[in-house]
């Protein structure tokens, strides 16, 4: 396997910067994938990585691997975070429409399907009395 380096950046050290970004400690990303913690120390000591390797942990970070090969000494990180997963953009949720106002339209539907169900029924009662009706006669 082939070790894989960009403009002498420090391939460990950018690891370690995105582990600590994403807040994930070296026992949990060691688990992950699939190495001892003792081995991802030694892994964020070298400069160079193996291919391999890099992919793991690129993928288990949630970032490319060119974000870990590429990444200069004292580069800052300018990350545009999804938030839809955490749901963060909804905490200045305005509405467009007047909850109540919905409340209200959904019972007059489900009223008015009430009511059409009642006077089916109604029908069909009323023409089963009649047949009866008529065949008592």
């Amino acid at each position: 396997m082939e070790a894989t380096t960009l403009k002498g950046n420090n391939h460990g050290a950018n690891v370690k910067h995105w582990r600590e970004w994403r807040n994930i400690k070296q026992d949990v990303l060691a688990d992950q994938i699939g190495v001892s913690q003792a081995t991802l120390s030694g892994y964020e000591k070298k400069d160079k990585l193996e291919q391999e390797v890099l992919e793991k942990i690129a993928k288990v970070l949630g970032v490319p691997v060119e974000a870990i090969t590429e990444l200069n000494d004292g580069a800052s990180i300018n990350i545009v975070a999804n938030t839809f997963d955490n749901y963060s953009s909804a905490i200045n949720w305005q509405p467009t429409f007047n909850p109540i106002d919905k409340i209200v339209e959904l019972y007059n539907e489900k009223n008015a399907l009430y009511e059409r169900m009642l006077k089916e029924k109604e029908e069909t009662i009323s023409s089963l009395l009649h047949e009866v009706l008529k065949e008592k006669k």
